[in-house]
């Protein structure tokens, strides 16, 4: 037994001798987390006066560590050094914390792993260094345990990169607040009563999902701080926010406060101010409700509208021959449809937001699986226009409903939120201004937008609701109607088509075509005239077993790129701005049909082609047709939620020029022109 023990031992040190790195040092292990130091470097260069450091900290599932203003309770880190002879001095840098409220008490802190960066100044530059320290940490789950964790680290001479530690602090410091010029912050002010706490602060470019702590030393305890309520005005740039206090501080010099928001954060001092700034206006909701409406409005006009304008169409059609009752009763539950369609929008958008995943405009077509739904629901729509088979109530629920005259209010509403379904790929002036507010407001702020939105897309439908009698300028049925409805129908298959390509691309060519046999299957099944039923259930059946497997596949796709184009690269842009190249950046998709207008109408002409072409300029393009995180993460750094998106970069625009939705060669050459 103890020649084997002795063999599995000598085994295991054989296994751990090739990993070993000089720049990660001995771990302390406890119940609750585990400690080490880890350097960039395996060794000291000669006449190094400092180190980069981390304190790395792991901690079990369930139990958190603190920021260096804990909160309403906790103690911040700590590390002391153990080893004077080799230390001259060190800075312990904090990276973003995150709030943590339990039993209506706020702790700022950390769960999972944290790297702390640390810059150690060396007594002697050059020689090995032999560190040691002690770093004290409060470590909470269901309780509280103060731990004190022994760590060490040799450094011999060299100057070897450990690339795992040095990627480890890389992506630490990265965390670490940025200083406000590096943010955008433009101004930070605050202001303190007996009762709150009031900041404003403002940024050149839109605040996302902000948080915000702060640090205001001895004078006010950070015990006294309730959660904050947070406003955003003009377009997301300015941040309002409004923190609970205990009691009457006296405070009269610049605090401290940092603010997080996805993926960057900020620490700048606010000085204070002799008056608490106001609240956003209610104004600014009054107009953004306007905007939105707007918004809404001109999406009926915009490329996307093909499929949706030709069921108002038909459904104007069909609407013509019934009474002032029935028309008002179909376009009143067309309109309902698509307000619904918002309101699922928005408790989606809610639902995801609460959950920290990434939101946008018309992302639903990047899923496959709602990309083959709607091929089959849109090939339903083209039977039924077709006449192959009628979409009806119940006939106990046309009874309830007022009897003969609501025979057909389900299609009516299912044509409605169709019409908004397919309005969602697109985006229209207002649109992006509008939904942005939504994504960064609050709950109600989305519920008001999305619903206005819904009402602006609607508005064409509830003229019709109360003036019937403008459908009498249409031409007097006749047998010209059914041919009408035939085009109609074959306008709503090539939208099926079109989908069937985006879905070739998004899952590949057995996914496309099992859609496409489904599609035919059900448009089988439900003809009346048809006799093969039998068959086209089968088909559907053996279809429908394998479509879910082919839809779902969630692999990232590769990043397409068309002729004198270069895949998008957020970091190859500073680099060709560096270099006194423009760089147009081109965000895009296949089931984005305002992106395709902008591609067709004006990117794809002279003089933009040749403009785009040309020495000094850089065409970038990001392929949003399946999801990408950089992707998303650069459109909401715009504060933008959907595409298309464009943006020019240059020497004389090193943050970029964002352009309108709808492209003009005239804006292009003109923000080409600055960034030059």
């Amino acid at each position: 037994m103890f020649k084997a023990l002795t063999i599995v031992l000598c085994l295991w040190t054989l296994f751990l001798v090739p990993f070993a790195h000089a720049g990660q040092g001995d771990v302390d292990v406890r119940t609750s987390a585990s400690v080490r130091l880890i350097s960039a470097e395996n060794g000291v260069a000669p006449d190094a006066s400092t180190l980069s450091l981390g304190l790395m900290v792991e901690m079990e599932p369930g139990w958190k560590t603190y920021w260096r203003s804990p909160g309403e309770v906790g103690l911040p880190p700590e590390i002391v050094w153990t080893s004077p002879d080799t230390v001259a001095g060190a800075t312990l840098f904090f990276p973003a914390p995150e709030r943590f409220t339990a039993f209506d008490i706020e702790n700022f802190g950390y769960s999972g792993t944290v790297i702390f960066p640390i810059e150690v100044t060396l007594t002697d530059p050059g020689a090995p260094a032999q560190l040691t320290a002690e770093a004290r940490l409060l470590v909470c789950a269901d309780i509280c345990i103060p731990e004190d964790f022994s760590v060490s680290l040799d450094l011999p001479s060299g100057t070897d990169i450990d690339q795992k530690a040095a990627s480890l602090l890389s992506d630490a410091d990265s965390k670490v607040p940025l200083m406000p010029e590096e943010a955008g912050l433009i101004s930070l002010t605050a202001y303190v009563d007996d009762s709150h706490l009031t900041l404003l602060a403002s940024r050149d470019r839109p605040f996302l999902q902000p948080d915000v702590f702060p640090e205001l030393g001895d004078d006010l305890d950070p015990a006294s701080f309730g959660k904050p309520l947070i406003r955003l005005s003009d377009g997301g740039r300015t941040l309002w926010a409004e923190f609970p206090t205990l009691y009457r501080p006296d405070v009269e010099h610049a605090v401290d406060i940092t603010i997080t928001d996805s993926e960057w954060a900020v620490t700048g001092t606010a000085a204070m101010v002799a008056h608490a700034p106001a609240a956003p206006a209610s104004s600014t909701l009054l107009w953004m409700l306007m905007v939105a409406l707007a918004g809404g409005l001109l999406l009926n006009v915009m490329p996307c509208v093909l499929p949706v304008l030709s069921l108002k169409i038909g459904y104007a059609l069909e609407r013509s021959v019934d009474g002032p009752a029935r028309v008002r009763a179909g376009f009143l539950a067309s309109s309902v449809g698509i307000i619904m369609f918002m309101w699922g929008l928005a408790a989606v958008t809610l639902s995801m937001k609460s959950m920290g995943q990434a939101v946008g405009w018309g992302m639903q077509f990047q899923n496959p699986g709602f990309l083959g739904a709607m091929v089959l629901l849109i090939a339903l729509f083209a039977a039924n226009m077709a006449g192959l088979f009628e979409i009806n109530l119940p006939a106990s629920w046309q009874t309830q409903l007022g009897g003969p005259q609501s025979k057909g209010l389900a299609g009516d509403f299912a044509t409605g939120a169709f019409a908004a379904v397919m309005a969602t790929p697109c985006s229209a002036p207002f649109l992006g201004t509008a939904v942005a507010f939504a994504m960064a407001g609050s709950s109600l702020e989305t519920w008001i937008i999305f619903t206005a939105l819904g009402l602006g897309l609607a508005l064409p439908y509830l003229v019709f609701a109360l003036r019937p009698g403008l459908l009498r300028a249409l031409p007097r049925p006749g047998a010209w109607m059914t041919w009408v409805k035939w085009v109609l129908a074959g306008l709503l298959a090539l939208t099926a088509v079109w989908l069937l390509s985006v879905l070739w691309r998004a899952a590949g060519a057995w996914a496309a075509g099992s859609c496409a046999g489904a599609a035919v299957a059900l448009v089988a099944l439900v003809s009346r005239p048809w006799r093969g039923r039998a068959i086209a259930a089968g088909m559907l059946l053996a279809l429908g077993a394998v479509l879910p497997s082919a839809l779902a596949d969630t692999t990232p796709m590769a990043q397409s790129t068309k002729d004198n184009w270069v895949a998008f690269d957020r970091n190859v842009i500073d680099a060709r701005v560096a270099e006194g190249q423009v760089v147009f950046v081109d965000v895009t998709a296949d089931w984005c049909l305002t992106c395709k207008a902008n591609k067709r109408l004006v990117l794809d002409r002279a003089p933009t082609s040749d403009l785009l072409t040309s020495d000094d300029v850089v065409a970038m393009l990001a392929d949003w047709t399946r999801p990408s995180d950089d992707i998303t993460a650069y459109l909401q750094s715009f504060g933008r939620y959907g595409i298309p998106f464009n943006a020019v970069y240059g020497p004389g625009a090193p943050l970029g020029i964002p352009l309108p939705e709808v492209l003009s060669a005239d804006a292009i050459a003109q923000a080409i022109a600055q960034a030059r």
